[in-house]
């Protein structure tokens, strides 16, 4: 019997090109997953080359390459720089990132992170992490469930929605997926329903996993760990990400803020490769409908 695709990799073609491989480089992929830019990277790579995989999910072992070149790191990325250090790397000449959750993770409903099936409110990359969306619905304060569903969700009714759970976890504690989905019902109108939970399941995802500090980690991290030239591509899947990484790869910073030397130079560590955001053609979302969120940035440092 023939296995299920674990995640078709979006916009697959254009992050590796944007890499720009060089044989005998070494590289990282910080989100493994299913291995397929890790795949197309090792086809790209010559006997001396390298390449990293990082995955904090345990699922992502099942996928790991039997290949010399290739080293599986089952750790969060924030940790790339410690990682790489233990495996005597100072240097790399390119970093990959696709971000968001995978189409394994929607499909698995003992995960959570889908509102299409029923189940506990997990969502946890890392299983071993004591931080599940249940414990955020049932611990945090009605002022951080507001903020954290306006910031993360950029819900315009956030006061309600948290109001209304710290009124629903005060009879019973709020445990699982469609229970909770009917607590929120009432303030969603039925045309934009699914559009809405969803940007509620991403907000509590984002805090489970910590998600943009995570991001934000990295984008730091990669000012010191990449090569002359080195280059960085980060898939994005929605506006929150994609903002931190314009604002960095322009400006070195997060808040897109530019500085300039004594005679009007900009002065930034990256240098956008593509000017444009790239995004994925109306033949690729045929094939993978995830592509139509994706946007790729790549830049290289300086």
């Amino acid at each position: 019997m023939t296995e299920p695709i674990y995640h078709i990799p979006a916009l697959l073609n254009e992050t590796i090109d944007g890499l720009n491989i060089k044989p005998d480089g070494i590289y990282v992929d910080v989100t493994f997953g299913g291995g397929g830019h890790s795949r197309e990277i090792l086809e790209r790579l010559g006997k001396n080359g390298k390449l990293l995989g990082f995955d904090q999910d345990q699922d992502a072992v099942k996928n790991v390459l039997d290949d010399k070149r290739f080293i599986f790191v089952r750790s969060n990325f924030r940790y790339l720089k410690n990682f790489l250090r233990y495996h005597n790397i100072e240097k790399v000449d390119g970093i990959l990132g696709d971000l968001g959750v995978s189409s394994h993770h929607f499909d698995e409903a003992d995960r959570g992170f889908s509102f299409r099936f029923d189940g506990a409110l997990d969502m946890r990359m890392n299983t071993k992490s004591p931080l599940t969306a249940a414990v955020i619905l049932n611990t945090y304060n009605e002022e951080d469930l507001a903020n954290l569903f306006y910031l993360y969700g950029e819900l315009h009714n956030s006061r309600i929605i948290a109001r209304t759970i710290v009124n629903a976890r005060a009879i019973k504690p709020i445990e699982q997926i469609f229970p909770f989905i009917e607590i929120l019902k009432p303030y969603f109108g039925r045309e934009k329903e699914k559009k809405d939970m969803a940007r509620v399941f991403q907000a509590l995802r984002i805090e489970v996993n910590k998600e943009m500090d995570v991001l934000k980690s990295l984008l730091e991290q990669s000012l010191e760990l990449l090569n002359p030239e080195g280059r960085i591509a980060i898939l994005t899947y929605h506006s929150l990400e994609d903002r931190l990484v314009k604002n960095f790869f322009r400006s070195g910073n997060f808040e897109g803020k530019l500085e300039k030397d004594f005679y009007g130079n900009i002065l930034a560590p990256l240098k956008a490769v593509n000017n444009k955001v790239i995004i994925a053609d109306e033949v690729e979302i045929a094939r993978n409908p995830r592509a139509r969120s994706a946007k790729l940035r790549v830049a290289t440092i300086l």
